[in-house]
């Protein structure tokens, strides 16, 4: 991109934040295949594992008409499991051609099989980590899933030393006590950070047709004498891994990852739940692999590309009115929401 189109580019977006009309889309997140390999306990998308969708070549052919227009510059390959999707490296492809980058979300249980291709067609990767081997195992349910990560990483890692692969954790009721055993196992893997977030038990997102009930949400959520553990936990890490944080070994600060503990105890009215500034629904959108649009993961579906173009989905009338009545600090979905994004209009992407 030249100067001149990042400037243009730039203006795009700021003029996106003004009108509500997206006229420059940063960053897309394609979910190329429904299923997982995983089992974990905090999600319900393994479930409906027999009830394949999938993402098409066709699909891609019509989404790069729209990046093309919107200024695309990353796409994000979620899921379920995207490397589950045959034409997986076919997808990245048709991306890399558009100067479109690749970041891969993945539960590095075939990191190893697919490292050629991996590093061939992808920018960077983002695995789970849950803990160490035992607790990781367990809350995949899978056996061995530790193991075979750890393989993955360290096999991309001697293929590639410099290749960028980060982990992100979900902390929650089983994990929490795990943390310093998590950090020293990225570190032992060889990633090159990690990344912290709670876990969702209040939305429809990761496939739940039905919300969780309150003895599901307490499967996962830490329970109310458990939060001065936990927040003793983290005042212990801020001193501990002071070099971590200081590094950016640990992407968060310290003050954000309070927010964890915080995000816990508003469960049990301890507390709000936490500030948190959000722009997603504007400089991203979601597609599913059914073809199905959201604004981001956790609102209600805005249309399909199998249907009409991902531009004019996201600039019809009612969803840019969504746009321009959201009130992310108050709005009930987003007040609960674990995962946001704040990307101003001129910060770059990796």
């Amino acid at each position: 991109m030249t100067i001149t189109q990042r400037l243009y580019h730039t203006y795009q977006r700021y003029r996106t934040l003004q009108t509500h009309t997206i006229t420059a889309l940063p960053i897309a997140i394609l979910m190329p295949h429904s299923a997982c390999n995983c089992r974990c306990v905090m999600c319900d998308i393994w479930k409906d594992n027999k009830n394949l969708k999938q993402l098409e070549e066709k699909d891609i052919e019509q989404l790069l008409l729209s990046f093309k227009k919107l200024g695309t510059q990353q796409v994000v390959m979620s899921g379920g499991e995207a490397l589950l999707n045959p034409n997986f490296f076919r997808f990245c492809e048709m991306l890399s051609r558009q100067q479109i980058k690749v970041t891969l979300l993945s539960t590095g249980l075939t990191l190893k099989k697919n490292a050629e291709k991996i590093l061939r067609y992808v920018n960077d990767v983002i695995v789970s980590l849950d803990g160490d081997a035992a607790t990781h195992n367990h809350i995949r349910n899978i056996r061995e899933a530790f193991e075979m990560l750890k393989e993955g990483v360290i096999y991309v890692k001697q293929l590639r030393p410099s290749f960028k692969i980060t982990a992100r954790t979900v902390i929650h009721k089983i994990n929490f006590r795990q943390w310093p055993a998590i950090i020293d196992a990225a570190k032992e893997m060889g990633l090159n950070q990690i990344s912290f977030l709670p876990a969702d038990v209040s939305s429809h997102a990761f496939n739940r047709e039905l919300l969780w009930s309150e003895q599901r949400q307490h499967e996962i959520l830490p329970d109310a004498n458990e939060l001065p553990e936990l927040k003793e936990m983290l005042k212990e890490l801020f001193i501990s891994r002071k070099k971590d944080f200081e590094s950016g070994f640990i992407a968060e600060s310290p003050a954000k990852l309070q927010k964890i503990y915080e995000y816990y105890a508003a469960f049990y009215g301890l507390n709000p739940f936490p500030f948190k500034q959000c722009n997603a629904p504007w400089v991203s959108a979601v597609v599913e692999a059914d073809g199905t649009v959201r604004p981001c993961f956790f609102h209600e579906a805005i249309g399909n590309i199998r249907d009409n173009d991902l531009k004019a989905i996201l600039n019809k009338e009612e969803n840019v009115a969504f746009r321009k009545k959201l009130d992310v600090m108050n709005d009930v979905t987003c007040k609960k929401c674990v995962c946001y994004l704040q990307l101003a209009p001129g910060t770059k992407l990796n």
